[in-house]
């Protein structure tokens, strides 16, 4: 096992010019490093590979403003699957999750709010001042979401049933065929045991608009508007999109210390999250090194992988090699010429890598200052506690942001989820200032009224942005000592998401569980003998969940005991 390290630049690379690794990891990612740390305790001699000079990808803490920590990307954290918390034991090594009560807040421009959180009485009383129907409706609403949680539980834990490729071994077929009737049998069980009115239900969910889902539900619209963000986030489509139901679904399946639906910030930023299981994957032997951009895979004449070329020549060899990087950057831009079958290469390029979101980080002296919402603290209230909802006060209008997107422009008011992480975590910014997230949509990654490569398109969005925030706390704008803004182009160059898709793909159902990346290729291994995909391009899919590196490395830990 290659000694225990953690090393940057050319010196280092170099350093491991001929030796041979069971596995590398193409980028350090949150599930590249999940997927090393689980190599790296199973035995196997693992390098990770990261091309930026900070680990973590899009879950990444930066210092860009001094003093001020953003997570740059990722900002919110209750998906990460529970057995990679556990099983790594992340918060021995730092892990620190930081619950929010309220989790949620939206203004409204006629002087209401409507607060909501894991207090079910204060939900019944916020939700009682527009609609005391909805205040019923509300606790049966999520109990139901929370038995379909329960449904998807499993199948988010384990690679998918794929069919075998290349492989002519009886035995293999045979305990194959095997496996796929005790899957399908599981989930059938599991499906029974939901009852025909929830498995009608939860078909609904995934093929109908969440608009539907919502209006059948409910009948306010602040309420309808404010659960339907959570069926657009990170997507181009609408609320009136069907299938965005599931979207919706994948945005509440996760848990923070075992309470369904919880979402948490994180001590010290997103990146503690990778810095976690980093030290899990170093701890257990991984040789992990950053400023190492991979070039090329190296494939041999029988069309196995042998290994890596770096950016600077460096030549790192293994039979093994994961790819943390999105299915269209490993194929299109890692993989040689005339490797790929035709068939492969023609679905991955009409994969769904489109994208309308931008993230703004801020730093800011002071706490905004909400008209609707005045209530009595000293300094953080409840209304700065979780997501703030902007511009997303009727489900219409999130359609009509969406609609301007279609038409191949910014929207002109933008669906803005506001966090403020620094009420909470006092880490990451100077006392009495607070840093602040700004998830936006809907901005087209090639809009047709300008280019976000212009400093004053740029400028000028931002300050739409900041504007619409200034009409439900007057003088926000004024409050702001510096920000960082990531468009779609941003996000593609500087963290290697395709499009700016913040999911290495659309979580479309087309694009789900046996699909993902492409038909036929969803148990993590690819055309190229030897490379296995770890991203969120592959199953379960986007956000900050360590599944599909560990259901990757599981993958890879049973091809290389038959060896």
């Amino acid at each position: 096992m290659w000694r225990r390290s953690f090393s940057t630049g050319a010196a280092a690379s170099r350093a491991l010019t001929g030796k041979k690794f069971d596995a590398l990891v193409i980028g350090g990612g949150h599930n590249g490093l999940t997927a090393a740390a689980y190599l790296a305790r199973a035995g196997l001699s693992v390098a990770v590979l990261e091309r930026r000079h900070v680990l973590g990808g899009a879950a990444v803490t930066e210092e860009i403003i001094p003093g001020f920590k953003f997570s740059r990307c990722s900002y919110l954290q209750s998906l990460l699957r529970p057995s990679v918390i556990k099983e790594l034991e992340l918060k021995r090594h730092g892990l620190k999750l930081l619950r929010r009560s309220p989790s949620s807040f939206t203004p409204c421009v006629d002087g209401r709010y409507l607060l909501l959180g894991p207090d079910k009485e204060l939900n019944r009383s916020e939700i009682s001042k527009f609609s005391s129907r909805d205040a019923e409706a509300y606790p049966r609403y999520e109990s139901q979401l929370e038995r379909f949680c329960e449904f998807m539980d499993p199948l988010l834990d384990a690679p998918p049933p794929e069919s075998l490729q290349n492989t002519s071994s009886i035995a293999d077929r045979l305990k194959d065929k095997l496996h796929k009737s005790a899957y399908w049998t599981r989930f059938l069980r599991s499906g029974l045991s939901l009852g025909q009115k929830d498995l009608v239900d939860f078909m609904d969910l995934l093929l109908a608009p969440a608009s539907k889902v919502l209006n059948n539900w409910f009948e306010a619209e602040v309420l309808k508007a404010t659960l339907g963000t959570d069926a657009i986030i990170g997507t181009t489509g609408s609320v009136h999109t069907p299938g965005s139901g599931y979207v919706l679904l994948h945005h509440v399946m996760g848990e923070t210390d075992g309470d369904r639906g919880v979402w948490s910030y994180v001590e010290g930023g997103m990146g503690s999250v990778s810095l976690a299981i980093s030290k899990a994957a170093k701890e257990a032997g991984a040789h992990i090194l950053t400023n190492a951009e991979v070039s090329q895979l190296i494939v041999n004449d029988s069309g196995a992988t042998s290994g890596v070329v770096l950016a600077d020549g460096t030549e790192i060899l293994s039979s093994m090699v994961l790819s943390n990087a999105t299915p269209y950057k490993t194929f299109m831009e890692l993989v040689p010429n005339n490797v790929l079958p035709d068939e492969f290469t023609s679905n991955l390029k009409h994969s769904d890598y489109s994208s309308a979101t931008t993230k703004i980080n801020l730093a800011v002296d002071e706490l905004p200052k909400f008209e609707s919402c005045k209530l009595s603290h000293p300094d953080a209230g409840p209304q700065h506690m979780g997501t703030i909802h902007i511009g997303s006060e009727r489900m219409e209008e999130i359609d009509s942001a969406c609609q301007d997107a279609v038409n191949g422009i910014p929207s002109r008011r933008p669906v803005i989820e506001m966090t403020i992480p620094s009420v909470l975590d006092k880490t990451i910014s100077p006392p009495g200032k607070h840093v602040i997230n700004l998830f936006v949509q809907y901005t087209p990654y090639k809009p047709s009224d300008g280019s976000w490569s212009d400093p004053a398109y740029r400028e000028s969005f931002a300050q739409r942005c900041f504007s619409l925030i200034d009409e439900f706390a007057p003088g926000f704008s004024s409050s702001i000592i510096g920000y960082d803004m990531l468009t779609p182009p941003d996000l593609e160059r500087e963290i290697g998401l395709t499009g700016g898709n913040i999911f290495h793909g659309a979580m479309g159902l087309d694009s789900l569980f046996l699909m993902r990346p492409v038909k036929g290729w969803s148990s993590y291994r690819t055309p190229v003998q030897g490379l296995y995909l770890c991203g969120s391009g592959t199953h379960p899919g986007g956000g900050v969940m360590g599944a599909p590196g560990r259901n990757a490395a599981n993958v890879v830990l049973q091809d290389f005991k038959r060896r």
